[in-house]
């Protein structure tokens, strides 16, 4: 990645994926697309190759961005989606022009229309209603760190996952809870065990 700026954290679902470009969402925030050319190195991870970003598109695609989050996290805590999110992402979804083509190896990619930002908005959209509708199988989930709280599609079989991503979020938390416990066991070994026996 690009020297000066944070690495970006990159997931297997391109919707719930671009709500990661700003992390840490209640601790000390993460901002992974800071200015329009992250937003064009962003989208080529994901094959959404894209000719120029202008500031007023960077501010289209945090808008969509926000949108889908808002929306993700009511619909897994099955709370009735915000209009106001749901307007963006349909209004996103219908702007743009990208087909789904097929690869030789028998991958799904899109094409876009003008390699332009909204065209790749509008795939990232079209994504966001086929996981937030249900479309997709896997459920939507929150992240159990309480300084992320990102919301991630879980694909796994028992669909259980805490984590929006273990080497992260689940690393971070499992050491936090580690140094706990051994803090409260030192705490416990230096302690007052009671009065010496008499001899």
């Amino acid at each position: 990645m690009r020297a000066g700026f944070p690495d970006f954290r990159l997931g297997n679902v391109l919707a719930t994926s671009f709500t990661g470009t700003l992390s840490e969402r209640f601790g000390d925030s993460v901002e992974r697309i800071p200015v329009p050319r992250r937003l064009i190195d962003w989208l080529a991870v994901y094959g959404l190759t894209v000719d120029s970003c202008t500031p007023e598109q960077l501010e289209l695609a945090r808008e969509l961005r926000e949108s889908i989050h808002a929306a993700a996290t009511a619909a897994a805590l099955r709370e009735a989606l915000p209009a106001a999110a749901v307007q963006v992402i349909d209004d996103r979804s219908v702007e743009g022009r990208a087909a789904a083509v097929l690869t030789p190896e028998g991958e799904r990619r899109w094409r876009l229309g003008s390699s332009s930002v909204e065209d790749a908005l509008a795939v990232i959209a079209a994504d966001a209603v086929d996981v937030i509708s249900g479309e997709r199988d896997g459920k939507l989930a929150l992240c159990a760190s309480p300084t992320c709280r990102a919301a991630f599609f879980d694909t796994s079989q028992s669909r259980t996952r805490k984590w929006c991503d273990m080497n992260t979020c689940g690393n971070r938390q499992k050491k936090a809870r580690f140094n706990a416990g051994r803090s409260s066991n030192e705490a416990g070994e230096s302690g007052f065990a009671g009065p010496a026996p008499r001899e």
